[in-house]
């Protein structure tokens, strides 16, 4: 079974957001540990890849409307 890119894009975007959320909870007394830029590095590459299949997404519609 096929998950549409719309479906996708929503998933990896929650895993951004849950990213970020364990980022926050693991500042411990200094922000810029390896751990935390981690987990934002990981969050940052989810919302790129939820953003592109989003784009994916409404490409894919206004080829079908148009065929």
């Amino acid at each position: 079974m096929r998950l549409s890119p719309l479906a996708m894009a929503s998933f990896y975007f929650s895993m951004g957001v849950f990213f970020i959320y364990i980022a926050v909870q693991s500042v411990e007394d200094n922000l810029f540990n390896f751990i935390t830029i981690t987990l934002c590095v990981f969050a940052t590459l989810d919302f790129v890849v939820s953003i592109r299949l989003v784009n994916l997404y409404f490409k894919i519609k206004r080829a079908k409307k148009n065929t």
